[in-house]
Formats: C-alpha cells, structure tokens, sequence
C-alpha cells in the first residue's frame, strides 16, 4: 500500500507540529481532518500531501486550500472523495518477487529454528491495505511450515487506518487481475473460484487478523517475529520517522526481522537495526545494552616506577595529556588536574587539594559527584553522553568517563576523563542530515514513480477499456453492415415489386383508357351501380342526355340522383338483377336535359362479381321523342 495512509499511520496530536514556512491554510485543512475524522496528517510530508489535495482541489474547482475547508465543512461527502485521494492503495500478491523468494528461502528457516518449534509465531503486517500483503504472508509460512501448522502456530496481525480496505481484506475475495502474478500453483493450493472471482482459502484465512491501527496515535502489537511495513515510513517526517521506528523496534521480538519498501533504506537509525539484506530492505532488531564496563582498572603508584624520574615522567605525560582529566582521591579532593582540565573548566593550581564538592566542575557542567559516588561504589566505570559546555561563545560536547582507581583491591580515587566528541557530532549530525536529504529525495523519487505506476496501469485500464468498445464498435458496425445488406435486398425487392405495381397500373391505365373509350363510343347512356345502386360508372352519352357530369354521378345513389328519367321506375328491375334473375328489359318516358319528352329503353343486366352478383349494368337508349311520335301520327 503507497501513499499517505500506506499502512496503520497518523500522528498523534502535537507529536509533529507544522514545519517552518508551512502554509497556515493548509495547516488548517488538516487540522480539521483530525477533529472532524479522526484522521491524523499532520506527521506527514508536507510536498506528497499538498500535491495530492491540490490534484482533488482542481477536480472540484477550488482555488485556496481556505476554500476547500469551506467545502468540506458544507459538503460531508466530499471527505470521501478526499481520503480516496490520500489513501492510495498501491499493493499486490508477491509485489517484489525477489524480497519474499529470500524470505521464504532463507530467513523464515533460519528464524523459526532459532526457537521452540511448538512455540506461537506472531507476525505484524503493518499497511496491509485490501490484504494481498497479509496472504501472501500466510501462503509463504504454509509452504514452509504446512498449512496444519499455520492454524495451529501463527497468528498474522493485518492493520491499516483505512476502513474500507480493511473490510475489503476481510472478505478475501480478488479478481483476475488481483490473482494474475501468483507463482504457479499457488492459485490452485490457495484460492477458491466462484464464478469470476477467488477466494482466499477459508483454513489459512482465520490466521489473518484485521484491524484499525495507527502507528503513531496507537500502541504497537508486541513480542512480534516478522513484522512487515512497506512504503510507509518514505511518507513521514524525519521526526515521525524516528518515533514509529522505536514503536517497531519495541514491537519486535529480539532478532526478529523488519521488512520495508525499496524506498526505505534506515541509514540513520544503526542503533535500532541491522541490515541483513540491504537490497531487498530486511534488517534485524538490535538489541540496546548499556555501554561496556571497565572496572578493575589499576593505576600505578609513584613508587613503583624506582627512583629513576619515572613518577616525574607519569606526571609530565598526564599533563600534558590532550584529553582533559582530573583525580579525586578517596577522602573527596582534588589529587590531580591536568592542563587541558585546567584550560577548559578554569581550576587552578591552588585547587589541587580542595574538597571536590566545593568546587564548580562538581556540579557544572554535570552533576558529578554523584558519578564519583555511584562508580565508586559499584566499581565500575560511569558515562554521561553529550554533555555540553559552552566557552568563549562557542558549544562543545564531551562524553564523561569516571573511573574508579583501585590499588591492591581497594578504590584509592577516581579518575574522570573528558572525551570532546563535538567534532564527531556534528559530523554525524551532517551526516544524518545528508543521508536524511538523500532519503527525503530518493522517497520523493520513489513516490513520483509509485504515482507513475498507478497512472500508468490506469492508463493500460483506460486503453484496455478502449480495445474493448473499439471491439464491440466494430463488431456493432458488421452487424450494421449486415443488416444494410439486408436492408438493400428488401429495398431491391421493394424497387421489384414497385417496377411491377407500375407496370400494373400502366396496364390498368391502358384498359381505363379502352374501357372509356368504349363507353364513350357506345352512344347510348350507360350507368354501372353496386350492389347498393350507387354509380360506379357514369359515361358521356348519360351526361348529355341528363345534363349531370360525371364527377358529379359517380359515387351518388341512383335512385337520389335528380334526372329526367324517373329512375324509381327501375327499382324493381334492378332488384330482380341483383337476385339473380336475369336481364330485365322496360321502356320509360322521360325528359331529356332540354326538357324534350322522350321515350328511353332501359336494359337493364347483371355486373357480375368473381363469386356473386357484384352490381348492374344500365344500357339507356332513347326510342324517339314524344313530340315525333305524335306528329308522326297525326300525319
């Protein structure tokens, strides 16, 4: 797990303060972050914080980190959206191959041998986010102890301050993707398939242990064997830094193995820890002890160096000795001061003599007499480190030695020396400030890589997501592409079809035309009506012997139309037609469209149908006029 939260991590209140320069808006942003969440920042990197929030802020269009605290404070849910930023989840099963092959190969052996073989094994998976971290652990001790002994033996501790992922872990379930970098057979052994998902086996699955811890805030799981925190110390101030790794250094048993990410590297922390791998980032636990004792230490006497000077040369060589020193005899008094002692903490000759407690150097710089009186009574050599004196303006810094003296078994005096340890100090302090900018910038470059990384498989996400709707693109445009053919063979058989209904109607219109022209040509009136006597058809010999054009006629009932022909008459022809009784035959007077009587023959036949009667066919043909027939016969 990469980011702000890799792991169990928060400061606690007031354990790191805000940096020199720090914006004071940001410093409020995460302050209300730990009182409105609990969820503490303030010991982290200000660079990989800032950078994060700023990337939320332009998703939301906010400016000043002043804003975005307004936002937050009047939205609830944009802390979601938040901490979803921060705790970026960066973790996989096996993530640096090579770290958990030397663990499995080598030091989880030589680490279980060293003890009981029945005895409990507790190993801390501090940052375990969804759990791939905290499996990958279990399968590894199941491979070399047996999965029997994991349930019985090991119990796996699985934090994290991120809820969600803890949740996540305790379901154990991972996809195709989560599984794809299992050695071979693993997946087999360890997992469980249901439908497209894995499950973690359910034997080794009640060995992890999954909990809400902050690293900082919260106190360390202890009597730890192996304890696995990875990427998450790169995000901490060098402060905080120290404080968690005296908490792993408590946690851990003696001997046991710390393993960190490729970006941690704990070159200022040697009194804690000892590399055992440097390049796959394993170090063992060191175990802190007093510094060794030197007592039984004799110093010779004047008189057993002979009359030869040698007592003058002893004298000569402690004086001009270059690290300061001083003698306090048995009885408490000053036996001897050299000239370095005398230079630095300003004794003078007639000091030789004095009781020491009433000397300043008693007491200032450091407390001494009850130095003198503890190694004198322990008889053993006592230190004070770093112990500052200030002279001339200028600081230095001197690690205390007081020595009992015993001659013949007896404590004559003691001895205390004062080792100037200022040069070496400040160049560790240099150093451990240039290896602190050496991690500060190789963390900063790991931490730029890690976002490069999880850009990079979002972008293969994003292209892989692509591949996919360009594949069901294309396969929708040959679906498309088959049903214009589809569509082109139906629009062919349309345009067939059409060509025929042309022809047809061309036909129909060439027979139209005939059938009119006969009409037209018969001279005599012809009406055609359905079977409900409305005129179907009405030609030109009807129109000029009855005056009503056709337009007019057709589509009107027979017996409405107002003609001089009393078309009433012929309604019982018409019936008998219609009934199937054959042509009916009668004459009718009538007048024509001038008003000249006239005498009309009307036959009248049936319009046969393709299965029935479908009308009648009314022929009109005048006789002669009235009028003629009358004259004629007055004739």
């Amino acid at each position: 797990m990469v980011g702000p939260t890799n792991g169990a991590v928060g400061p606690t209140d007031g354990a790191v303060g805000p940096t020199d320069g720090a914006d004071p808006a940001f410093e409020a942003l995460l302050i209300l972050l730990r009182d409105q969440r609990g969820f503490d920042f303030t010991g982290y990197k200000r660079t990989s914080l800032m950078r994060r929030v700023n990337r939320r802020m332009q998703q939301v269009n906010v400016s000043s980190f002043a804003e975005y605290v307004d936002l937050l404070q009047v939205s609830p849910s944009e802390y979601t959206a938040l901490f979803n930023t921060l705790l970026i989840n960066v973790t996989s099963f096996f993530r640096d191959a090579a770290a958990w092959e030397k663990l499995q190969s080598e030091l989880l052996p030589e680490l279980l041998q060293s003890g009981d073989e029945h005895r409990p094994i507790r190993i801390w998976s501090a940052g375990c986010a969804s759990g791939e971290e905290a499996y990958t652990l279990a399968m590894v001790l199941a491979e070399v102890l047996g999965a029997e002994a994991v349930r019985e033996r090991v119990k796996i501790y699985a934090t994290d301050i991120d809820e969600e992922a803890l949740t996540q872990g305790r379901q154990a379930v991972y996809t195709d993707r989560d599984v794809a970098d299992l050695p071979a057979g693993y997946l087999e052994r360890y997992f469980e398939q249901q439908g497209q998902r894995y499950t973690f086996a359910k034997e080794l699955r009640r060995s992890v242990i999954f909990g809400r811890n902050d690293l900082v805030q919260d106190a360390p799981i202890s009597h730890v064997d192996l304890l696995t925190c990875r990427n998450t110390l790169m995000y901490l101030n060098a402060e905080t830094q120290a404080m968690v790794l005296q908490r792993l250094h408590f946690a851990l048993n003696d001997g046991g193995l710390l393993l960190l990410g490729k970006a941690e590297m704990l070159l200022a922390h040697g009194d804690l820890f000892s590399p055992v791998d440097l390049g796959r980032r394993f170090f063992r636990r060191i175990t802190r002890r007093l510094p060794r004792d030197r007592s039984g230490l004799t110093v010779g006497t004047p008189t057993q160096f002979g009359a030869d000077g040698g007592a003058d040369l002893q004298d000569l060589a402690l004086r001009n000795a270059p690290t300061p020193q001083i003698v306090v005899g048995a009885d408490g008094k000053l036996v001897i001061s050299n000239e370095r002692a005398e230079s630095l903490f300003g004794l003078l000759p007639r000091d030789v003599g004095r009781p020491f407690q009433d000397l300043e150097l008693s007491y200032r710089p450091v407390e001494l007499r009850s130095l003198v009186e503890q190694a004198t009574a322990q008889r053993r050599t006592t230190w004070a480190h770093d112990v500052s004196w200030v002279r001339s303006g200028e600081q230095l810094l001197f690690n205390v030695e007081v020595l009992p003296l015993t001659v013949n078994g007896k404590v004559s005096g003691t001895s205390i020396l004062f080792h100037d340890v200022t040069r070496y100090r400040r160049l560790q302090s240099e150093l451990e400030r240039s290896n602190r900018q050496l991690e500060t910038a190789y963390e900063e470059l790991q931490s730029t890589n890690e976002e490069l990384e999880t850009t990079n498989e979002e972008l293969q996400s994003t292209v892989e997501e692509l591949e996919t709707t360009n594949e069901e693109l294309q396969s929708t445009n040959e679906e498309l592409e088959t049903m214009n053919e589809e569509l082109q063979s139906t629009n062919d058989e349309f345009q067939t079809i059409n060509d025929e209904l042309r022809e047809r109607s061309e036909e129909l219109a060439a027979v139209n035309a005939f059938t009119q022209s006969i009409l037209t040509s018969l001279r005599r009136g012809v009406i055609v009506v359905d079977r409900d006597l409305r005129v179907i058809v009405w030609n030109q010999p009807a129109e000029e012997m009855w005056g009503i054009r056709q337009d007019e006629a057709v589509g009107a009932h027979l017996i409405s139309l107002d003609i001089g022909l009393p078309v009433a008459r012929l309604r019982p022809s018409l019936r008998a037609v219609l009934a199937g009784q054959g042509d009916q035959t009668e004459s009718i007077d009538a007048i024509d469209r001038r008003g000249r009587p006239m005498s009309v023959r009307v036959a009248v036949t049936p319009l046969d149908g393709a299965d029935r009667i479908s009308g009648a066919v009314l022929l009109l043909e005048p006789v002669q006029p009235v009028a003629e027939a009358v004259e004629q016969a007055s004739g």
